[in-house]
């Protein structure tokens, strides 16, 4: 299952961390979030261990200080750094090629 951020600070240090971690940023009543949330807590599962899988609920947090513009947008990071961010559904298969491409 995918960690549930309930804070931008519990979110900020986690990804200052260092390591990779996948931000799924979302919404409650977002159609293509529902449809993201089994394949993000699938990841959360095949990768737990080697990178953080996790979601924010935008509505619940100040979303301004993630500059987040759409739901679903997804934010890599790697090592405290965003590395890319993608807007709207997003497969599975490309989701794991961006986190396997930055955990080596």
């Amino acid at each position: 299952m995918a960690r549930e951020f309930t804070s931008f600070d519990e979110l900020r240090e986690a990804v200052q961390a260092g390591g990779v971690v996948l931000v799924d940023c979302y919404t409650t009543w977002c159609g293509p979030c529902k449809m993201m949330a089994p394949v993000i807590n699938e990841l959360a599962t095949e990768y737990e261990g080697k990178a953080l899988v996790s979601k924010v609920d935008v509505d619940a947090i100040d979303s301004k200080s993630l500059g987040i513009t759409a739901v679903p947008t997804l934010i890599l990071y790697k090592d405290g750094k965003e590395v890319t961010r993608k807007l709207g559904f997003t497969s599975k298969a490309e989701l794991q090629r961006l986190i396997d491409s930055n955990l080596q």
